[in-house]
């Protein structure tokens, strides 16, 4: 028969009309593997943005109840063409409790069950998930479980990654995040050696306070002297970079070659031969990647996302680090909140232009119920 209850959604049409409401829908009863989930919290993370707010005028956006229409400028909306007339669901990941399941053992077992799931339209009430991507909380609360997937996975798969490419140190830019605090306790459990790259003297302080070695500012005026040792002292020619737009990655790829010069012999026209590799895994930046040529030819920039390394990664893998997350979950992998919303105040012009910052340490969470 089906549950009904509220859930947004995010349409962009080819105009550049921008419309996300929340609406009144039926979810059908679970099939097979499938569990109905009522949902309790859902973060608002930044790669959940890219559907939710986009680059669009969100200042003269009209605001109802519930809802608002806001216009996608170019060259966003043109580069967003394969979502234009769709309405989609939004909202990676959050944490509730299983209310009915489909007739597979898995799903049966998590009937009554809190779990943690990435359903991808978590921003709802209800939502339906897998029963093979729910990780049940036992004790612990949807609050506590909201943000156990997105954050925790990506920071475990850094390290994961780095260690599959015989890497033994690892640069990560815009390191004071709920996530950048994570890998420090990530690398320091795992002997990774870590650069925190962070652009305030409070994130500097904050990030030694949590047992952070190399931690360097880049609103110093030594920034790049300040970068070079920390790549000399660590051997990190391997990093990620949520931020995407700028040249941050390539100060960072600078460095680099600055450090591997240092170390070479002899004189080479063509630069250092020293593999260095970065990851764009974010867009805070949301203008173009500048790269110039002075860092020679042994360089390499790809992006970097959960789900492709996910399915790369093996059931063995992938088991080992849920299980690491549900230990730690209110220790290495907890997450902070500076305010907590329903469905209808996500959706506020004051909200949505305040979580649309991403500014570190301010995450909203969303409560559908509340």
């Amino acid at each position: 028969m089906g549950t009904t209850g509220k859930q947004l959604f995010t349409t962009l049409e080819a105009d550049g009309t921008l419309t996300v409401a929340i609406e009144d829908v039926t979810f059908p009863d679970p099939t097979g593997n499938k569990v109905l989930v009522k949902m309790e919290a859902a973060p608002i993370n930044p790669s959940d943005l890219a559907i939710l707010t986009g680059a669009a005028d969100l200042e003269n956006a009209e605001y109802s109840p519930g809802k608002y229409v806001a216009n996608m400028p170019e060259p966003f909306n043109t580069g967003s063409k394969a979502r234009h007339g769709q309405k989609l669901p939004a909202g990676n990941e959050g944490a509730g409790t299983v209310v009915a399941t489909g007739d597979s053992d898995m799903a049966k077992a998590l009937m009554g069950q809190r779990v943690a799931c990435v359903p991808g339209n978590a921003y709802s009430q209800y939502c339906i998930a897998d029963a093979a991507m729910c990780l049940p909380l036992g004790d612990h609360t949807a609050e506590d479980g909201a943000s156990a997937f997105v954050n925790p996975m990506t920071a475990l798969g850094f390290v994961e990654n780095a260690k599959m490419d015989g890497q033994k140190a690892i640069i990560h830019t815009a390191a004071a995040s709920n996530l950048g605090q994570m890998l420090i306790r990530i690398c320091e459990e795992d002997g990774i050696d870590l650069v925190n790259i962070v652009r305030k003297a409070e994130h500097v302080d904050m990030l030694k306070g949590l047992g952070a070695t190399h931690v360097v500012n880049s609103s110093d005026d030594d920034f790049k002297a300040q970068l070079r040792n920390a790549i000399d002292a660590t051997g990190a020619f391997y990093g990620f970079d949520p931020i995407g737009g700028g040249q941050t990655v390539d100060t960072v790829f600078k460095a680099m070659e600055q450090v591997a010069v240092s170390r070479m012999s002899e004189y080479s026209r063509y630069g250092s031969n020293q593999a260095k590799r970065m990851f764009i895994y974010g867009r805070l930046d949301l203008g173009p990647t500048i790269l110039t040529p002075s860092y020679g030819f042994g360089w390499t920039l790809s992006g970097w996302l959960l789900t492709p390394f996910l399915a790369n990664a093996g059931r063995e893998t992938i088991t080992r680090m849920r299980q690491r997350v549900l230990g730690s979950l209110t220790t290495t992998f907890a997450s902070s909140y500076k305010k907590r919303v329903n469905l209808e105040q996500m959706l506020t012009k004051e909200a949505v232009t305040d979580y649309r910052q991403v500014k570190t340490g301010e995450k909203y969470l969303v409560t559908p119920w509340s």
